[in-house]
Protein backbone atom coordinates (compact mmCIF):
# COMPACT_ATOMS: atom_id res chain seq x y z
CA UNK A 1 0.00 0.00 0.00
CA UNK A 2 1.45 3.52 -1.30
CA UNK A 3 1.79 6.04 2.16
CA UNK A 4 0.03 8.93 1.92
CA UNK A 5 1.88 11.28 3.80
CA UNK A 6 5.77 11.85 3.76
CA UNK A 7 7.25 14.08 6.47
CA UNK A 8 10.57 14.18 4.77
CA UNK A 9 8.75 15.66 1.50
CA UNK A 10 6.94 18.09 3.88
CA UNK A 11 10.30 19.02 4.98
CA UNK A 12 11.80 19.61 1.65
CA UNK A 13 8.17 21.56 0.58
CA UNK A 14 8.93 24.04 3.42
CA UNK A 15 12.98 24.66 2.59
CA UNK A 16 11.57 25.46 -1.11
CA UNK A 17 9.62 27.99 0.39
CA UNK A 18 12.55 29.24 2.74
CA UNK A 19 14.84 29.24 -0.23
CA UNK A 20 12.29 31.43 -2.20
CA UNK A 21 11.46 33.98 0.45
CA UNK A 22 14.78 34.63 1.18
CA UNK A 23 15.00 36.06 -2.19
CA UNK A 24 16.28 32.64 -4.18
CA UNK A 25 14.65 31.06 -7.29
CA UNK A 26 14.87 27.50 -8.69
CA UNK A 27 16.37 27.30 -12.32
CA UNK A 28 18.12 24.47 -14.01
CA UNK A 29 20.75 24.74 -16.80
CA UNK A 30 21.25 22.11 -19.78
CA UNK A 31 25.09 22.01 -19.82
CA UNK A 32 24.51 20.31 -23.36
CA UNK A 33 26.64 17.23 -22.54
CA UNK A 34 24.07 14.94 -21.01
CA UNK A 35 24.59 17.26 -18.03
CA UNK A 36 21.51 19.01 -16.06
CA UNK A 37 22.05 21.09 -12.73
CA UNK A 38 19.81 22.62 -10.59
CA UNK A 39 20.92 25.95 -8.50
CA UNK A 40 19.49 28.68 -6.74
CA UNK A 41 19.90 31.77 -7.91
CA UNK A 42 19.14 35.28 -6.90
CA UNK A 43 16.08 36.60 -7.85
CA UNK A 44 17.37 40.12 -8.27
CA UNK A 45 21.26 40.12 -7.81
CA UNK A 46 22.61 43.36 -6.16
CA UNK A 47 25.86 44.51 -7.60
CA UNK A 48 27.26 45.57 -4.86
CA UNK A 49 27.32 42.58 -3.14
CA UNK A 50 29.59 39.57 -3.33
CA UNK A 51 28.66 36.88 -5.03
CA UNK A 52 28.60 33.60 -2.64
CA UNK A 53 28.54 29.88 -4.12
CA UNK A 54 27.55 27.51 -1.41
CA UNK A 55 28.59 23.62 -1.81
CA UNK A 56 26.83 20.81 -0.38
CA UNK A 57 28.08 17.50 1.24
CA UNK A 58 27.01 13.91 0.60
CA UNK A 59 23.09 12.83 1.98
CA UNK A 60 20.28 14.69 0.81
CA UNK A 61 19.84 17.81 -1.19
CA UNK A 62 21.55 21.45 -0.51
CA UNK A 63 18.43 23.01 1.07
CA UNK A 64 18.73 20.46 3.63
CA UNK A 65 22.20 21.35 4.45
CA UNK A 66 22.06 25.45 3.67
CA UNK A 67 18.97 26.37 4.38
CA UNK A 68 17.67 26.02 7.93
CA UNK A 69 20.80 27.02 9.71
CA UNK A 70 22.88 29.89 7.44
CA UNK A 71 21.03 30.84 4.30
CA UNK A 72 18.83 33.18 6.03
CA UNK A 73 21.86 35.28 7.29
CA UNK A 74 23.87 34.75 4.31
CA UNK A 75 21.26 36.30 1.90
CA UNK A 76 21.31 39.61 3.99
CA UNK A 77 24.93 40.34 2.76
CA UNK A 78 25.89 38.29 -0.39
CA UNK A 79 24.10 37.12 -3.89
CA UNK A 80 23.88 33.47 -3.15
CA UNK A 81 24.05 30.59 -5.30
CA UNK A 82 23.73 27.09 -4.16
CA UNK A 83 23.67 24.27 -6.67
CA UNK A 84 23.13 20.73 -6.31
CA UNK A 85 25.61 18.78 -7.33
CA UNK A 86 25.58 16.23 -10.12
CA UNK A 87 23.26 12.90 -8.76
CA UNK A 88 21.87 15.13 -6.03
CA UNK A 89 18.59 16.69 -5.94
CA UNK A 90 17.61 17.60 -9.54
CA UNK A 91 20.86 17.90 -10.98
CA UNK A 92 22.56 14.46 -12.83
CA UNK A 93 24.26 13.46 -16.18
CA UNK A 94 24.81 10.92 -18.13
CA UNK A 95 28.31 11.00 -18.47
CA UNK A 96 30.71 8.92 -16.66
CA UNK A 97 32.92 11.31 -14.75
CA UNK A 98 32.73 10.79 -11.46
CA UNK A 99 35.60 12.81 -10.19
CA UNK A 100 35.52 16.22 -8.11
CA UNK A 101 37.29 17.75 -10.89
CA UNK A 102 33.94 17.31 -13.06
CA UNK A 103 31.69 18.24 -10.45
CA UNK A 104 33.68 21.60 -9.92
CA UNK A 105 33.44 22.34 -13.78
CA UNK A 106 29.87 21.62 -13.85
CA UNK A 107 29.47 24.45 -11.31
CA UNK A 108 31.95 26.62 -13.20
CA UNK A 109 29.70 26.70 -16.34
CA UNK A 110 26.68 27.01 -14.09
CA UNK A 111 27.93 30.45 -12.93
CA UNK A 112 29.15 31.48 -16.33
CA UNK A 113 25.48 30.92 -17.68
CA UNK A 114 24.65 33.12 -14.53
CA UNK A 115 27.19 36.60 -15.11
CA UNK A 116 29.38 35.47 -12.48
CA UNK A 117 32.93 36.98 -12.91
CA UNK A 118 34.15 36.56 -8.73
CA UNK A 119 33.29 34.68 -6.26
CA UNK A 120 33.81 33.42 -2.82
CA UNK A 121 33.50 29.80 -2.12
CA UNK A 122 32.24 27.28 0.89
CA UNK A 123 32.37 24.06 0.40
CA UNK A 124 31.20 21.51 3.19
CA UNK A 125 32.64 18.13 3.19
CA UNK A 126 32.10 16.60 -0.08
CA UNK A 127 31.17 19.95 -1.42
CA UNK A 128 34.64 21.00 0.10
CA UNK A 129 36.39 18.74 -2.33
CA UNK A 130 34.84 20.15 -5.11
CA UNK A 131 35.25 24.18 -3.62
CA UNK A 132 38.94 22.94 -3.87
CA UNK A 133 39.22 21.79 -7.60
CA UNK A 134 37.23 24.53 -8.53
CA UNK A 135 39.43 26.81 -6.74
CA UNK A 136 42.33 25.05 -8.30
CA UNK A 137 41.54 24.89 -12.30
CA UNK A 138 38.95 28.25 -12.08
CA UNK A 139 42.08 30.85 -9.97
CA UNK A 140 40.79 33.81 -11.92
CA UNK A 141 37.06 33.32 -10.69
CA UNK A 142 37.44 32.35 -6.86
CA UNK A 143 38.48 35.02 -4.43
CA UNK A 144 38.38 33.17 -1.21
CA UNK A 145 37.44 29.35 -0.03
CA UNK A 146 36.30 27.81 2.97
CA UNK A 147 36.75 24.58 3.31
CA UNK A 148 34.50 22.65 6.11
CA UNK A 149 35.89 19.27 7.39
CA UNK A 150 36.47 17.91 4.02
CA UNK A 151 39.26 15.47 3.92
CA UNK A 152 40.98 17.24 0.24
CA UNK A 153 44.46 16.12 1.65
CA UNK A 154 43.65 11.91 2.07
CA UNK A 155 45.30 9.39 0.71
CA UNK A 156 44.31 6.27 -0.50
CA UNK A 157 46.73 4.48 1.67
CA UNK A 158 45.29 6.25 4.85
CA UNK A 159 42.35 3.57 4.70
CA UNK A 160 44.83 1.31 5.65
CA UNK A 161 46.89 2.69 7.96
CA UNK A 162 43.77 3.13 10.05
CA UNK A 163 43.62 6.59 9.99
CA UNK A 164 39.73 6.34 9.68
CA UNK A 165 37.47 4.19 11.83
CA UNK A 166 36.01 2.00 8.42
CA UNK A 167 38.72 -0.17 6.89
CA UNK A 168 37.79 0.21 2.74
CA UNK A 169 34.93 2.35 1.05
CA UNK A 170 32.60 0.14 0.61
CA UNK A 171 31.77 0.27 4.26
CA UNK A 172 32.20 3.94 4.44
CA UNK A 173 29.61 3.98 1.82
CA UNK A 174 27.03 2.02 3.71
CA UNK A 175 27.19 4.75 6.10
CA UNK A 176 27.20 7.55 3.97
CA UNK A 177 24.76 6.19 1.80
CA UNK A 178 22.16 4.58 4.25
CA UNK A 179 19.48 2.01 3.21
CA UNK A 180 18.44 0.70 6.83
CA UNK A 181 17.66 2.45 9.54
CA UNK A 182 19.88 1.15 11.71
CA UNK A 183 22.80 2.66 8.80
CA UNK A 184 21.14 5.59 9.53
CA UNK A 185 21.53 5.61 13.50
CA UNK A 186 24.91 5.01 12.85
CA UNK A 187 25.79 7.84 10.67
CA UNK A 188 24.52 9.90 12.96
CA UNK A 189 26.52 8.38 15.95
CA UNK A 190 29.35 9.20 13.69
CA UNK A 191 28.34 12.84 12.15
CA UNK A 192 27.16 14.07 15.71
CA UNK A 193 28.47 14.74 18.89
CA UNK A 194 25.42 14.38 20.59
CA UNK A 195 23.38 12.02 18.01
CA UNK A 196 19.15 12.98 18.03
CA UNK A 197 17.75 10.63 20.23
CA UNK A 198 14.93 8.20 19.54
CA UNK A 199 13.77 9.19 16.08
CA UNK A 200 10.93 6.52 14.80
CA UNK A 201 12.25 3.84 12.57
CA UNK A 202 9.39 4.85 10.22
CA UNK A 203 10.99 8.28 9.67
CA UNK A 204 14.19 7.32 9.18
CA UNK A 205 12.71 4.85 6.63
CA UNK A 206 11.05 8.27 5.01
CA UNK A 207 14.34 10.10 4.33
CA UNK A 208 16.42 7.28 2.85
CA UNK A 209 13.64 6.75 0.57
CA UNK A 210 13.29 10.65 -0.28
CA UNK A 211 16.91 11.27 -0.30
CA UNK A 212 19.15 7.95 -0.33
CA UNK A 213 17.58 5.38 -3.09
CA UNK A 214 17.66 7.52 -6.10
CA UNK A 215 21.14 7.20 -7.57
CA UNK A 216 22.28 5.56 -5.17
CA UNK A 217 25.22 3.29 -7.38
CA UNK A 218 26.45 6.88 -8.84
CA UNK A 219 26.93 8.17 -5.54
CA UNK A 220 29.00 5.24 -4.43
CA UNK A 221 31.02 6.05 -7.66
CA UNK A 222 31.60 9.62 -5.95
CA UNK A 223 32.99 8.31 -3.04
CA UNK A 224 35.20 5.66 -4.43
CA UNK A 225 36.79 8.16 -7.08
CA UNK A 226 37.43 11.06 -3.75
CA UNK A 227 40.30 8.44 -3.02
CA UNK A 228 41.41 6.45 -5.85
CA UNK A 229 44.75 7.03 -6.68
CA UNK A 230 44.68 10.29 -4.17
CA UNK A 231 48.44 11.51 -3.63
CA UNK A 232 49.17 14.26 -1.18
CA UNK A 233 51.94 15.00 -3.73
CA UNK A 234 49.71 15.15 -6.31
CA UNK A 235 47.07 17.68 -4.75
CA UNK A 236 47.81 21.00 -6.27
CA UNK A 237 48.67 24.22 -3.53
CA UNK A 238 45.70 26.87 -3.98
CA UNK A 239 46.59 29.88 -4.67
CA UNK A 240 43.30 31.68 -2.93
CA UNK A 241 42.84 32.89 0.72
CA UNK A 242 41.14 29.88 2.58
CA UNK A 243 39.77 29.37 5.49
CA UNK A 244 39.64 25.63 6.96
CA UNK A 245 36.77 24.78 9.67
CA UNK A 246 36.80 22.13 11.73
CA UNK A 247 35.43 20.22 14.46
CA UNK A 248 37.34 18.53 16.78
CA UNK A 249 35.61 14.71 17.41
CA UNK A 250 35.25 14.53 13.73
CA UNK A 251 34.58 10.93 12.98
CA UNK A 252 34.12 10.52 8.99
CA UNK A 253 37.07 13.19 7.99
CA UNK A 254 39.16 12.80 11.50
CA UNK A 255 41.27 16.18 12.68
CA UNK A 256 44.64 15.21 11.20
CA UNK A 257 42.92 15.81 7.79
CA UNK A 258 42.48 19.56 8.59
CA UNK A 259 46.11 19.79 10.06
CA UNK A 260 47.41 18.15 7.06
CA UNK A 261 45.65 20.38 4.79
CA UNK A 262 46.69 23.61 6.76
CA UNK A 263 50.47 22.37 6.25
CA UNK A 264 49.91 21.72 2.66
CA UNK A 265 48.47 25.27 2.05
CA UNK A 266 50.90 27.16 4.93
CA UNK A 267 50.58 30.53 5.27
CA UNK A 268 47.82 30.70 2.27
CA UNK A 269 44.99 28.96 5.08
CA UNK A 270 44.39 29.85 8.32
CA UNK A 271 42.16 26.99 10.33
CA UNK A 272 39.75 26.81 12.96
CA UNK A 273 38.96 24.14 15.22
CA UNK A 274 35.41 24.26 17.26
CA UNK A 275 35.71 22.77 20.17
CA UNK A 276 33.08 19.24 20.93
CA UNK A 277 31.24 18.69 17.95
CA UNK A 278 31.80 16.64 15.05
CA UNK A 279 31.16 16.46 11.47
CA UNK A 280 27.86 18.09 11.74
CA UNK A 281 29.11 21.78 13.40
CA UNK A 282 26.75 23.15 11.19
CA UNK A 283 23.45 22.11 12.76
CA UNK A 284 25.22 21.48 16.35
CA UNK A 285 27.02 24.80 16.46
CA UNK A 286 25.68 27.17 13.92
CA UNK A 287 26.45 30.54 15.45
CA UNK A 288 30.08 29.78 16.25
CA UNK A 289 30.35 28.68 12.77
CA UNK A 290 28.72 31.60 11.07
CA UNK A 291 31.01 34.04 13.10
CA UNK A 292 34.19 32.27 11.36
CA UNK A 293 32.40 32.31 8.06
CA UNK A 294 31.65 36.29 8.24
CA UNK A 295 34.50 37.04 9.55
CA UNK A 296 36.69 35.66 6.96
CA UNK A 297 34.46 36.60 4.09
CA UNK A 298 33.13 39.58 4.61
CA UNK A 299 37.03 40.89 6.22
CA UNK A 300 35.93 44.32 8.24
CA UNK A 301 37.08 47.37 6.38
CA UNK A 302 40.58 48.98 7.53
CA UNK A 303 40.07 52.38 9.13
CA UNK A 304 41.10 55.58 7.34
CA UNK A 305 44.16 57.37 8.18
CA UNK A 306 44.04 59.74 11.48
CA UNK A 307 44.42 62.75 8.79
CA UNK A 308 42.14 61.01 6.14
CA UNK A 309 39.34 60.84 9.22
CA UNK A 310 40.32 64.50 10.08
CA UNK A 311 40.00 65.53 6.78
CA UNK A 312 36.39 64.27 6.12
CA UNK A 313 34.75 65.50 9.21
CA UNK A 314 36.10 69.01 7.89
CA UNK A 315 34.30 68.33 4.80
CA UNK A 316 31.24 67.01 6.36
CA UNK A 317 31.00 69.89 8.69
CA UNK A 318 31.41 72.50 6.14
CA UNK A 319 28.68 70.66 3.92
Amino acid sequence: MPKCFSLVASRNWCLRSTFSTSGLRSTTTDLGDGTIIHCWVPKARKPTRPDLLLLHGLGANAMWQWGPHILPKLVHHFNVYVPDLVFFGDSFTTRSDRSDSFQAQCVYRVMEVNSVKRMRVVGLSYGGFVAYSLAAQFKEMVERVVICCAGVCLEEKDLEDGLFPVKSLEEAAEILLPQTPEKMKELMRFTFVKPPLKIPNCILVDFIQEMNKEHLEEKKELIHALAKDRKLSEIPKIPQPTKIIWGDKDQVFPLELGYRLKRHLGDNADMVVLKDTGHAYIAEKPKEFYKHLMSFLLPPVPPLPSSATTTTTATMLVI
